[in-house]
């Protein structure tokens, strides 16, 4: 601490002549130790050969996500299973049990059974919608389990030593890759430059926002907004400590050099400080083979893990859906024709302004809240009944069923109360 109040009131000589000797002797910069993948190209090796993106007509990016998956999808053995008991009131602890049982398999099919508050099983016991809705609980729990922190759409690994002893790291990997393999969501909520990171990649883009640390990142912001190179020397002496243990305390000679330190800064503080547990994390995502897909197919797949900005919209719910008509010409079919014109309004309403979202209609019909990676398997219908005012819906079968109302406000309204009651999203 002394040495640092010398420096504070020394002049620039002094100043420049401790930073050099501080250049000479902090900590060496972390390691990446995970090799990328090359692609070797002998015509141009004066090129960037590190360069990790696939041109966009590369022979290997041809396959969609949903082909991709498929294949990944055909080392599951439809005809075992992993049963799982699930409490939606604890969906962690559930998963937890069920995949680390001595006979759980990644490439056994999955059978989830609920139970409801009272401690009952309810009937609905299938691989199809019970199954999905599982996955999606699952996902959404993952997102907040301590082993993450960042931003909520752009989540990172952190460090936790209890984590690492209970393996979590690799379980929550485990958990992702199953859940795409298997027709489920992905987790939509990782940093994109972990999956870069993970996938392979070289490219890092993650700002002062990503850090959660009000500390850090205020430390950041100082250096980021520094007006002159003797204010950004200044800076890096007083918090010489936390930018050596970064690896990147170095001799500064322009003021443009603050954005390569926080930068590399940046990248210790989501990467590389954390290396041990994203190889774990990399661990869990071999299941099934997911991680080498991953980086033999980084561009069409790393999406699926992060975060989008597309959301559902009306037209596309009203297209996912294919209705199931009564004959042309019949009384049925006139009520069914005016109901669809009360289903596609209530669509707009609920992209819009409504209590229910799309995501909470899909979600009820289907078992998840958006289209997975894999895609709708099997395609969902739209049936039209007359025995109740209220929707239904099996998930195991993707089908929502609509009631036949005159009045587009009492529609609206038993749409509402239907989904924002229904017990399981909808699995009668």
């Amino acid at each position: 601490m002394v040495f640092i109040q010398i420096l504070l009131f020394g002049g620039e000589e002094d100043l420049e002549n401790t930073m050099n000797a501080i250049g000479t002797t902090c900590y060496s910069r972390y390691t990446e130790l995970y090799a990328p993948i090359i692609i070797n190209n002998e015509e141009d090796s004066g090129s960037d050969a590190a360069s990790l993106d696939l041109p966009e007509d590369s022979e290997v990016e041809k396959l969609s996500a949903p082909e991709i998956i498929a294949n990944l999808a055909l080392q599951i053995d439809r005809h075992a299973v992993n049963r799982l008991n699930i409490c939606r009131s604890d969906i962690w602890d559930g998963a937890v049990r069920g995949f680390k049982r001595a006979t759980f398999s990644e490439k056994k099919d999955l059978q989830v059974k609920f139970s409801d508050d009272a401690g009952r099983f309810e009937d609905g016991i299938d691989t199809g919608g019970p199954k999905r809705e599982f996955l999606s609980l699952l996902m959404k729990t993952l997102k907040e389990r301590f082993i993450f922190d960042g931003p909520a759409e752009s989540r990172f690994l952190v460090y936790n030593s209890n984590a690492i002893r209970e393996d979590e790291y690799s379980l929550a990997g485990k958990m992702i890759a199953m859940s795409i393999v298997h027709g489920g969501p992905g987790p939509n909520f990782l940093s994109r430059d972990l999956v870069n990171y993970i996938s392979g990649q070289s490219s890092f883009h993650s700002s002062v926002t990503d850090v959660t640390d009000e500390e850090i990142g205020k430390v950041l912001r100082e250096i980021q907004n520094a007006s002159s190179l003797q204010t950004l020397r200044e800076l890096m002496v007083q918090h010489s400590t936390m930018l050596q243990t970064a690896g990147c305390l170095n001799r500064v000679n322009s003021l443009e050099e603050k954005h390569s330190i926080v930068n590399e800064y940046l990248r210790w503080y989501i990467i590389e400080r954390n290396h041990s547990a994203i190889e774990r994390f990399k661990n869990g995502l071999t299941t099934l083979e997911f991680l080498t897909a991953l980086q033999q197919h980084p561009n069409v797949l790393a999406p699926v893990l992060c975060h989008s900005e597309t959301k559902l919209s009306a037209v596309d719910m009203e297209n996912l859906f294919q209705p199931e008509l009564s004959p042309d010409g019949s009384n049925r079919r006139a009520q069914e024709n005016k109901t669809a014109s009360l289903w596609a309004d209530y669509l707009f309403d609920c992209e819009e302004n409504n209590e229910v979202t799309l995501e909470d209609v899909l979600m009820f019909a289907t078992g998840v809240p958006s289209i997975p990676p894999a895609g709708m398997d099997p395609q969902p219908r739209l049936q039209y009944i007359n025995t109740s005012k209220f929707p239904m819906a099996n998930t195991c079968a993707n089908t929502l069923k609509l009631p036949l109302l005159d009045s587009y406000i009492t529609f609206k309204h038993n749409m509402n109360f239907g989904i924002k009651n229904s017990r399981g999203f909808g699995c009668l």
